[in-house]
């Protein structure tokens, strides 16, 4: 099995997002598509709107009323409310739209890299959004530039675009995306119809829906709850759903194989309303809390959530074992993507900004701390501060998952793994460093138990080492702009040239 290449030497140009943010598993993709409904742009804000959670870096939707009529495109950076406005609904009037809402895994945080893409081709406009990642993204980006394509971004979604653009006529787009692998989910939208592809191994989820007579796509079934649309099912590991006028049909053009959904979508990633697989989100979690309880019981006065992902956890563990439950910690909701950072006047205002303590709730008692995870540790270790200074007698630490010991390909923004916590230190010393009197996580059998799903159905690379799927060992967050970066570092004789090298000089004529 491959490992992890070391970072890259290449300068990186895109400044680093604010520190507390890195000290947390960080989010994905979601994508949503209507089809056939007069208001599908409206449908796809609110859509987008209940998605925000799996992305806040950038938004995009692109519509279209007719065959014969030009696609309209609206996107920007910032969450769905800071770019779309009404006049921007307004302008994007048309029966079909996708959507997006990104955390760049591949490629900087900038408007270039925001989705969807949308292209002319000799088979008409195209246009996509893509939740997940290619594991072999650059090998692809190299054979299409060697076939003549060029790109415009930096990102593995827009290799999808040139391998449909790229079909001949006579030939089904739908087979050029077998040479696709990896994690995606996504949604595209052609010249008459609406597109839903979800890759073999089932990485990423995704779901149908039915308003009004017209469909629906999306990441996660809680945004059917919103715009009051009925869910019909989820797509299948491997199928293709195509909406056109004549209706919906499946096609299946990819390879068979174990399926290997994200457990971690059940632990942090999925909003707690939504249902995967038939199960909800939400008791998925209290039952993680039940298990942690059982594995990890202490004596203590109170259970305290890390919000938002861990407050089902810790309802579970507070009903398994009596002991009462409190909201301890506050969350701030409204902090913008950007701020200005303080002085050393204000100590810990990374942490503190984001969740602040009520003192009064753990003065002089047993807390026990519940987390969906820990990767750093930075964070962690501020809260067991600010709990000690508030004069908590006692602090234990229980995360309702496994350690994090390694990358994931498939479509979450990891650190590298020499940079997990679980990797440079024993549980105890982890204990120790956070300065909790004791640490417990969530073991794997127990995890995939509160799921009440078979365990050969997950990834859980992140958690084992057991990749499904083999990945480039090349490939990392910024691997298109460290080819840039590469190239620019060679010498000048070596630099790549559009234009073919001249001829050698004639001699002169004698």
């Amino acid at each position: 099995m491959q490992t992890p290449r070391e970072p890259s030497a290449v300068p990186r140009t895109n400044p680093a997002p604010p520190r507390f943010l890195k000290n947390h598993p960080t989010h994905e993709c979601g994508v949503f598509a209507v089809f056939g409904h007069p208001d599908a742009a409206i449908l796809t804000y609110y859509g987008l709107f209940a998605l925000q959670h799996r992305g806040q870096e950038s938004a995009g939707i692109v519509t279209a009323k007719q065959s014969d009529t030009p696609f309209a495109s609206h996107k920007g950076m910032g969450l769905v409310a800071q770019v779309f406005g009404m006049g921007d609904l307004e302008r994007l009037k048309g029966t079909r739209a996708i959507g997006h809402v990104r955390y760049s895994t591949t490629g900087s945080s900038n408007l270039k890299n925001a989705q969807p893409f949308v292209v002319d081709t000799s088979r008409g406009q195209i246009a996509i959004a893509h939740n997940g990642n290619l594991v072999n993204a650059a090998q692809l980006r190299v054979e299409l530039e060697a076939e003549g394509s060029i790109f415009q971004t930096t990102v593995d979604s827009e290799i999808a675009l040139h391998l449909l653009a790229k079909v001949p006529d006579a030939g089904s787009p739908l087979a050029a995306l077998r040479r696709m692998e990896g994690a995606f989910s996504m949604v595209i939208m052609g010249e008459n119809e609406i597109i839903g592809v979800r890759d073999p191994f089932g990485f990423r989820p995704l779901a149908l829906g039915r308003l009004d007579g017209a469909y629906v796509i999306s990441s996660e079934t809680c945004a059917f709850d919103l715009i009051h649309a009925e869910f019909i099912r989820e797509i299948e590991p491997g199928e293709v759903v195509i909406i056109d006028e004549h209706g919906i049909r499946s096609e299946w053009p990819f390879r068979r194989a174990k399926k290997a959904f994200c457990i971690f979508e059940y632990v942090y990633f999925a909003r707690p309303d939504s249902n995967i697989d038939g199960t909800n989100v939400k008791e998925v979690r209290v039952q993680m809390g039940r298990e942690l309880a059982r594995q990890h019981p202490v004596e203590a006065d109170i259970v305290v959530p890390v919000p938002d992902s861990g407050i089902y956890a810790a309802l579970g563990y507070s009903e398994e074992l009596g002991i009462p439950f409190d909201l301890a910690f506050v969350r701030n909701h409204y902090i913008g993507r950007t701020f200005i950072q303080p002085t050393q006047l204000i100590r810990d205002f990374n942490v503190r900004v984001k969740l602040n303590l009520i003192g009064e709730a753990v003065r002089g008692k047993r807390v026990v701390v519940i987390d969906d995870s820990i990767v750093r540790g930075t964070t962690a270790r501020t809260r067991v501060v600010n709990l000690r200074e508030a004069g908590a007698k006692e602090v234990h630490l229980r995360i309702s998952c496994p350690p994090h010991k390694h990358a994931c390909f498939y479509g979450i923004d990891f650190p590298d793994p020499e940079k997990l916590l679980a990797n440079q230190m024993t549980r105890e010393q982890i204990c120790e460093y956070l300065g909790a009197d004791s640490l417990g996580y969530l073991d794997v059998d127990a995890m995939v138990r509160a799921t009440r799903r078979e365990k050969n159905g997950f990834c859980m690379a992140c958690f084992t080492g057991d990749y499904p799927l083999p990945y480039d060992a090349a490939f990392d967050k910024y691997v298109m702009e460290n080819r840039r970066g590469k190239a620019r570092l060679l010498p000048a004789t070596q630099q790549p040239s559009l234009l073919p090298a001249a001829p050698p000089e004639a001699p002169p004529n004698v």
